[in-house]
């Protein structure tokens, strides 16, 4: 996809989140037409969070596609994502069009150093590879997570309003034991605290709030967990994730 579509600048990303009951963390690598920024988030459910995001160098994080490595704040992270087919979606958007392909479920596993204790880390968790020439102004909601239902089977979802989010031919997916279903439109509440069905329990938060001329962005993504049932009618036993409220002008 070239840089630039109809004077409307490209905007790509990768973002790998892993989602557990004793740990979760995300690593990111967004472009912005010629701009960059990287970022990573690592939280435990005391309420801590250890973060970084960098608009210009590495911020700690390097993503080199299934492989992500993370070196900051007293974490050294080498990771391992075990890639899935995924589902894409293709959508207009403003006068244009954007894509993305998520990755439900897929393991995340290696070695974690957190303030030199090693971790042999191995969870489950959403893979977002997005790009396109989104509107000016855009706002969206997102949830992803991971859990298992009352029988025991795998799950996963990717929730979403505002973009990518037609009543047919969406990104709003939910996978059981691997099995992809798309599902219908979702509400979420203001405050991040639900989800259609799904009650959420927020443990920390990555925040951002960027004004840099011709980008401002204001971002919000608690980590947490899930109770309730997906909008499939799976009733969850346990489930671990993020919700994200995103109002960008790019």
């Amino acid at each position: 996809m070239r840089m630039f579509r109809e004077r409307r600048p490209l905007k790509r990303w990768r973002y790998v989140g892993a989602y557990g009951p004793d740990l979760m963390l995300c690593a990111g690598d967004a472009h912005i037409g010629p701009l960059r920024q990287r970022f990573w988030a690592l939280a435990t459910p005391d309420g801590r969070i250890r973060e970084n995001s960098a608009l210009f160098g590495s911020g700690g994080v390097l993503i080199d596609g299934p492989e992500v490595a993370i070196d900051g704040d007293g974490l050294r992270a080498r990771l391992t994502v075990d890639e899935i087919e995924g589902v894409e979606t293709l959508s207009p958007h403003g006068d244009s069009y954007i894509w993305t392909r998520k990755q439900g479920g897929a393991r995340v596993a290696g070695l974690i150093d957190l303030d030199g204790e090693p971790i042999h880390f191995d969870a489950r968790g959403i893979v977002d590879d997005s790009a396109g020439y989104h509107a000016r102004h855009t706002l969206w909601s997102w949830s992803a997570g991971v859990g298992l239902s009352i029988e025991g089977r795998a799950l996963a979802w990717n929730l979403v309003d505002g973009v990518h989010d037609a009543a047919e031919a969406s990104e709003r997916t939910v996978w059981v034991d691997g099995d992809a279903r798309e599902v219908g439109p979702v509400a979420f509440a203001t405050d991040l605290s639900r989800v259609g069905g799904l009650r959420f329990t927020e443990w920390s938060s990555r925040e951002d709030n960027t004004n840099a001329l011709l980008l401002k962005s204001k971002y919000r993504q608690p980590f947490g967990t899930f109770v309730g049932t997906l909008p499939d009618g799976t009733e969850l036993r346990e489930g671990y994730g993020v919700m994200e409220s995103h109002d960008v002008l790019w």
